[in-house]
């Protein structure tokens, strides 16, 4: 099938790749000349496993090509993908205008029927905005599809190539059918294709991530209180998790969530209920919870050094706000490094993709290192923010010589404390009962 993919962030890009993988014929389309050469040159903007090599791929093969002209991207396709950033408005609502603004493009641009597939997470009532637009200023027919993603970062291409369902929102039965054909190659495994009507699609990606989130708040609260009785959590969302009612995904307590998903759309779907004169307490409520938990890892810095932090080094591995991905996007690691720069700490950092990304945030404020173990050096302190894969097994011996104090503040709980004990190390988790080694 011949599809035009419009945006080049991270769920166009994916979605772009992933569906050109699949044998479809695929034009991305960007406003940003730079990043179209860039890509048309095999270089990738983001940072993403496998990524990379799956745009040199299907680019060497003829399927894959990029462009700043939609007009003539359009000619002849199916399909129109709109994946533009919705980011969130200053009253915490989602911000359609780009979205609007490529569905006049489009409409302007089409040379005939067309559907367009909305990938953009978006409020109830967008497809049937992005139709108005459209059949506004065309005479050819359209149909409209939401379509969400539910891409992980750092997961991102076998979410799409191995997706546990497709959402479509879709009144006509026509083009659904035509959207089973496309996604065909992706369900060889038997995971469903949900149709439904387009709203009902739309709130099915605010509801799924609010959910999440949700279950992140929640651990992280009785994190807290475990960390007050003296309870581990470990055990307890081990003891909890195992309930097939409950499931341990998600169930992990740590310094808050993060990134371009979870953080907005609590707070989009909250503000849509609030337009429909209804309050969503929970989920108020796990956004409040959220950036809460992001102060946590200073407080524990607080409690065990002072509040004048002055003189004092600490080391920080990760700032990217999950693994796999330089995305520091609300990220809690900018939060810590706020906090304890304020309270007069001087900061090393280290992180294996995200250093770049923090120097545009943080420009000469804190240093950064390039290898984990050159972030101890002389460091009072550890703080795991970021679970990194090859944080879990370091060379404990190495560390404990590299800091001047032998105390880790562990963000992620990927270290036991019974271990850290025998270690040699004074050790703070995350609702582990506090501290091992006094």
């Amino acid at each position: 099938m011949k599809i035009t993919v419009i945006g080049t962030g991270y769920v166009g890009l994916v979605t772009g790749t992933c569906l050109a993988d699949g044998g479809h014929d695929l034009i991305c389309v960007d406003q940003d000349p730079g990043k179209i050469d860039k890509l048309t040159a095999g270089e990738i903007p983001i940072y993403e496993p496998g990524l990379k090599d799956l745009v040199q791929r299907n680019s060497s093969r003829g399927r894959l090509s990029f462009s700043t002209d939609l007009k003539t991207s359009l000619d002849g396709r199916e399909f129109a993908f709109i994946a533009v950033g919705t980011p969130q408005a200053e009253d915490g609502s989602c911000d359609l205008s780009q979205v609007l603004k490529v569905a006049q493009q489009i409409g302007e641009a089409m040379t005939g029927p067309l559907v367009v597939v909305n990938k953009s997470t978006v409020p109830v009532g967008t497809a049937r905005r992005i139709t108005e637009i459209i059949t506004g200023v065309t005479r050819f027919p359209v149909t409209t599809v939401s379509n969400p993603e539910f891409l992980k970062e750092g997961a991102a291409i076998d979410d799409f190539m191995k997706p546990d369902r497709i959402v479509l929102g879709v009144d006509d039965p026509k083009v659904a059918e035509k959207m089973r054909e496309l996604y065909a190659p992706f369900l060889r495994t038997g995971k469903p294709i949900l149709v439904m009507d387009p709203a009902s699609a739309e709130m099915t990606k605010y509801v799924s991530n609010a959910l999440l989130a949700t279950k992140i708040s929640f651990i992280n609260e009785i994190a807290r209180l475990c960390d007050k009785v003296g309870a581990d959590v470990s055990q307890v969302r081990i003891g909890v998790g195992s309930d097939s009612r409950i499931g341990s995904k998600f169930l992990f307590p740590g310094v808050g969530y993060g990134g371009s998903c979870f953080p907005k759309d609590v707070r989009a779907i909250s503000r849509m209920a609030r337009e429909n004169g209804i309050s969503l307490q929970i989920l108020e409520m796990v956004d409040l919870v959220n950036e809460q938990q992001k102060n946590i890892l200073v407080e524990k810095v607080v409690a065990r050094f002072g509040e004048d932090l002055t003189g004092k080094t600490l080391a920080l591995w990760g700032l990217a706000f999950k693994p796999r991905t330089n995305d520091m996007r609300e990220a809690p690691s900018i939060n810590i490094v706020e906090g304890l720069i304020e309270r007069g700490a001087r900061i090393r950092a280290h992180d294996p993709e995200a250093i770049e990304t923090a120097r545009e945030i943080f420009e000469d404020r804190i240093e950064f290192s390039e290898a984990p173990y050159d972030a101890l050096t002389g460091a009072n302190a550890l703080l795991l923010v970021t679970e990194w894969n090859e944080f879990r097994r370091p060379d404990f011996p190495r560390m404990r010589k590299a800091l001047l104090e032998p105390i880790i503040f562990d963000g992620r709980n990927i270290y036991s404390p019974d271990s850290m004990r025998a270690e040699g190390f004074e050790y703070y988790g995350m609702g582990t009962g506090g501290v091992v080694d006094e």
